[in-house]
Formats: C-alpha cells, structure tokens, sequence
C-alpha cells in the first residue's frame, strides 16, 4: 500500500533571481518537476500550495534584527546581501517567507494526519542561515523552523534531522547545539575546499545539547560503498538511541558525482539507498512522519532522476 506522500512546488519559488551564471539558479525547480511529472508520479501525490510563513514562526530561530535587514535589503534593490555568495532580487524576501510557509503547510498535513510524508521543492534553500545571518545562498533555515513549529503547535518532544547536503548546515547545528530536544546528523564532504568548513567530528554540541549533534565528514572522492558504511554506523545507532517521534530532512544531491559543486562520487542508486534508510527509521520510530525539504543540489541533467527516485521511494516505502 502506497504512503499518502505531498509534493510542495509553486512556480513563485523561480522569482528568487539569482543573477547569470549562479548555480542556486531558478531552473533547478522545474527539473525536479519534470523528474516526478515525466515519470507519472504526479497523480499519486497530494499538491501541496505554499503560503507565506508567519513571522512568529521565523522569529522562532531568526533575530527580528535580522529579518528586518533582509526585507529591508530587498526593498532598496539590493543584489548581494551579507556574502557575495547570496545573490537576491527585490522579491527574495517574500519567496524566503513562502519556502518557509510551504514547508510549514507539508509539516501541519504530515502532524495533523492528511499526509505520511511530504518532499518540499522550494527554494531559496535553508540549511546554512544561521540565526542573524545568511550564508550560502540560504537566508531562512527552512528545516530548522519547521522543527521549532513541530515543538510549538504540535507537542512533539524529540524532533530529528539528517542533512545529507554535500556541504555542512552550519545553520541548522549552530541553532540547536544547546538544545537536547532536536538531534541534528550530518554527512558532508570535509576538508578540502568543503564550505562552509564546519561539521567535524568533534563538534558534538554544547551544554545541555552535548551529544545531540552528530557529524560523518567524508574525504573527497569517496561514494556510495563509503557512504553506506558510515551512515549504518554512524546515523542509525544514534537515532536508535534517541527515537525521534519526527523527521526532518536537508535533501541536498549535490553529492552526486554529476555535480561539480563537490568531489563526493555518489550514484543516484547511493541517493536512493539514503532516503530508503531513512524511510525505514522513520517508519520504526515515527510513525512514518518524514518531511524531506530540498537543499543544494546543481546538476540541472540529474536532478530529474534524483527527485523522481526520492519521491518514489516516499511513496512506496
């Protein structure tokens, strides 16, 4: 029996304009598009329409300071805000606000019953903003204020994440290392050329939320044989440990070996071997409650295979 899985896309998500030759670009969407429509998935999936997030649930995990400086950037016309890798347009501020909103509606379907899982096509990404500051063309951390509303509306205790993005998500760490009610596990290429140059081994959060953060950095040129060995050692004996009673993922596919944005040589079967994995955890700890929230990923040739073998799998168990 097939999984009742939402899909989240909106066309509005391409008016985030990156400027020429910038590979957070807006085409990524359609490609995922076209990987669910072409392989007839459309019609086994709940459609989900974003709406704009309220600004009590980004103010949750981002400084009011912050987002006030983010609006006011897009409203003077502004092309780079805070690094030159953050690319923007005047409408950068309220498609953030939408990714956030849409990803907040798939996570309210997910809790409230209507859905067992959800994957969540948005865009500007999320996981590398950290609470006062955007980076690596993340202004808002999409996942991190979706676990914080899991928490607030809906009573959930232990929410975990894994964040298979190539590039460690400084943001989503930083925001929960104190915090022992929100796991965050990483895989990430580190070192060599590896940004943001965080996420080693040792950093295990801090305080009270010692031990709540887990992190695998991977040796460039390493693949699906290598990735498989460390997430069976690494991700599934602590999440047994924990017992997430939901789960968040940063869907990055820019690890596939296609992409030129790593030197990590995962196959699109690797990817799939991934989310299968997690499938099956939240399904043993969860009650299926999976929301999967589209991260990096550049490969515009592979990204329709990559998301259509993602959905299929969430469909399908």
């Amino acid at each position: 029996m097939s999984n009742r899985t939402g899909f989240l896309y909106d066309d509005r998500y391409q008016q985030h304009l990156t400027g020429n030759y910038h590979p957070e670009m807006p085409d990524r969407l359609p490609a995922v598009y076209k990987g669910i429509q072409d392989a007839g998935l459309l019609e086994q999936l709940t459609l989900i329409k974003a709406v704009p997030a309220d600004l009590k649930w980004v103010e949750t995990v981002h400084d009011p300071h912050y987002i006030k400086r983010l609006q006011k950037a897009c409203s003077s016309g502004n092309n780079i805000f805070d690094s030159p890798d953050n690319q923007m347009c005047p409408a950068t501020y309220e498609i953030a606000l939408l990714a956030v909103g849409g990803v907040l509606e798939a996570t309210r379907l997910v809790l409230e019953g209507e859905l067992d899982n959800a994957f969540c096509a948005v865009r500007p990404p999320g996981h590398h903003a950290e609470v006062d500051k955007a980076m690596g063309f993340c202004y808002f951390n999409n996942v991190a204020i979706a676990a914080r509303y899991i928490q607030k509306q809906c009573g959930i205790q232990r929410v975990g994440i894994v964040d298979f993005d190539v590039h460690h998500g400084n943001g989503t760490q930083h925001i929960f290392e104190r915090d022992p009610t929100v796991f965050y596990y990483s895989i990430h290429q580190h070192p060599t050329f590896a940004y943001p140059g965080t996420g080693r081994e040792f950093e295990m959060g801090k305080d009270a939320g010692h031990g709540y953060t887990k992190n695998s950095p991977m040796l460039p040129g390493q693949g699906d044989s290598e990735y498989k060995q460390i997430l069976q050692r690494d991700l599934m004996p602590v999440f047994a440990d924990f017992k997430p009673q939901v789960i968040l993922v940063s869907s990055g596919f820019d690890g596939h070996i296609e992409d030129n944005m790593s030197d990590i040589k995962l196959t699109t079967e690797g990817f799939t071997w991934i989310i299968k994995k997690i499938v099956e955890m939240a399904a043993e700890y969860a009650r299926g409650r999976l929301i999967s929230v589209l991260e990096g990923g550049y490969s515009i040739k592979r990204l329709p295979e990559l998301a259509r073998n993602h959905v299929e799998v969430l469909l399908n168990g």
